[in-house]
Order: structure tokens, then sequence, then C-alpha cells
């Protein structure tokens, strides 16, 4: 089972906010998700990180790949 660590996408019409959760990369976007390490609201100014550092430590452990975008905030909240 591949794991990824990417975002899933909640709000309204054009008022984004996002969850940082680890998942099946078979599952959809909104979808089914295996655990939920944080949020990440980009509307913002500067866009608000809040992430669960030592739970995504451990999913990187495990071997889940994080997306490119998830990676990013990973960098910023310094779990990478």
């Amino acid at each position: 089972m591949a794991v990824k660590i990417r975002l899933a996408r909640h709000g309204s019409k054009a008022n984004p906010f996002y969850r940082i959760v680890v998942a099946d990369a078979r599952s959809p976007r909104d979808g089914r998700f295996i655990d939920r390490l944080g949020t990440y609201n980009p509307r913002t100014q500067p866009s608000d990180i809040q992430l669960d550092v030592e739970k995504a430590r451990e999913w990187l452990g495990k071997g889940a790949q994080p997306t490119d975008q998830t990676r990013k905030l990973l960098k910023i909240a310094g779990a990478l």
C-alpha cells in the first residue's frame, strides 16, 4: 500500500481551507484518510500552517511520501 502525505480541500467555493492528511495513494483527494496531521489556510496573510511535527516525522519514518506542495509545507513547519 503506497501511503502519501497530501492536502484534502475543505471550505466553500473560492474560500479554500486544507487539511494535511496521510492517505492511501488510491483514495480520492477528499476521501478516506488514515491520519490527520494538521491544517493549512492559504487565505490568511501570512499563510497559517498548523502541523503536528512529531506525527509527520513518524509517518515519514514509516515511508509515507509527501506530495510536492506538502513537502514545501513540511519544510516550512520544520518536519523535514
